[in-house]
């Protein structure tokens, strides 16, 4: 090979190499526009939070007492999620909010609170509290657990609330029955799905809690769901509807 074809072949690499890095920049910051809350998740302090601890990141400048709260919070909700799931295979970093204008700026809407590609939770002011850090935290749990493996998104919700022990979509732990809205309608099994019909129907996730409560109550509880989430992980269908295993 000549010399000048060397060079020649130089200046092509140079150029692709360029060019290469500026389209890694421009898909960094369409990340960032587009999923504002998958960029905060990935960089906190790129977007003003400030670690408090290993996986807890609050906004800055917040009182040591406000500080305290919010770690208190996140640590009862870890506490229901273990007590559960009979340990934790997940440690889910955490964002938390307590301003409205703080949540906006990593990202997030309406919601109390969201978990982010299944290993971050966001919490908003309204969010700060261990139930629905509960909620989210087991979201992320039990798909550490499933690993590529998936179930229907009302499962996943209606879990979820048995997790937390929400009050707004089951009765206490003491009641006999826990269900507060009973349901026979097909539940949504996509998150596309769920998000459109949670949108139209506050009921929604009383109904999932509501099936997934009384077919734990009937096949043995706590340990029931998790030889089901074990059952699917290792391969395993989740039961079709209308089968004598499915929860239903």
């Amino acid at each position: 090979m000549n010399r000048h074809r060397r060079r020649t072949l130089r200046r092509r690499g140079g150029w692709l190499l360029a060019l290469f890095a500026v389209l890694i920049v421009a898909a960094t910051a369409g990340i960032a526009v587009a999923f504002p809350s998958v960029a905060a998740t990935t960089c906190p302090g790129c977007y003003g939070m400030e670690r408090i601890r290993p996986g807890l990141y609050v906004e800055p400048d917040l009182p040591a007492a406000r500080q305290r709260q919010v770690a208190e919070a996140v640590d009862a909700a870890a506490r229901r999620v273990e007590d559960f799931y009979g340990g934790r295979e997940s440690s889910p970093g955490v964002l938390a909010c307590v301003t409205s204008a703080c949540y906006r700026r990593i990202g997030g809407g309406g919601e109390r609170g969201i978990a982010v590609l299944s290993r971050t939770v966001m919490l908003s002011p309204r969010g700060i509290d261990p139930v629905i850090a509960s909620h989210e935290m087991s979201h992320v749990e039990l798909h550490a657990r499933l690993g590529s493996r998936r179930v229907p998104q009302w499962f996943d919700e209606g879990l979820a609330v048995l997790v937390s022990g929400d009050p707004r979509y089951l009765a206490p732990e003491t009641a006999r029955d826990r269900c507060l809205v009973d349901s026979k309608e097909a539940l949504p099994e996509t998150l596309e799905d769920w998000l459109r019909a949670a949108a139209a129907d506050q009921r929604l996730y009383a109904k999932a809690a509501c099936r997934v409560s009384r077919w734990a109550e009937a096949n043995g509880g706590r340990q029931a769901v998790l030889e089901l989430i074990g059952h699917v992980a290792g391969g395993g269908e989740f039961p079709a509807a209308g089968s004598a295993d499915a929860p239903s």
